[in-house]
């Protein structure tokens, strides 16, 4: 029975811990950006496209307001180390839309944010 149990669970730490090893690995090849000042008409497919040339766009998000809908001006994409860097490079304070981009490094968001209304 107890060698069972014992076997039952060395499975189950090895299971995790090579799905651990596998996200740590994807986050490794993988950079969130910030890209700020948007042009107010972009939507998630431009914000991909726009992100493209660069390399492989894991995801874009276009952030909305949540009562109207309407953009916020800025996203986040993910895309992987080497297009980050030259997204980064070549996009930041470039002018689309009659806007200046702003491209950098994403931050973590902080888990003890105070909202004031």
């Amino acid at each position: 029975m107890y060698k069972l149990e014992f076997f039952n669970d060395l499975f189950w730490l090895f299971a995790y811990l090579s799905l651990k090893r596998i996200n740590e690995e994807v986050n490794l090849t993988m950079k969130k950006l910030y890209v700020g000042n948007l042009p107010f008409d972009f939507d998630t497919q431009k914000l991909e496209e726009l992100f493209a040339p660069y390399g492989k766009v894991e995801s874009a998000i276009l952030i909305k307001d949540r009562y109207t809908g309407n953009s916020k001006g800025f996203g986040f994409v993910e895309i992987d180390n080497e297009g980050a860097k030259k997204a980064m490079d070549e996009l930041n304070n470039k002018e689309i839309g009659g806007r200046s981009l702003k491209v950098n490094e994403a931050k973590p968001m902080e888990r003890d944010r105070q909202f004031s209304r």
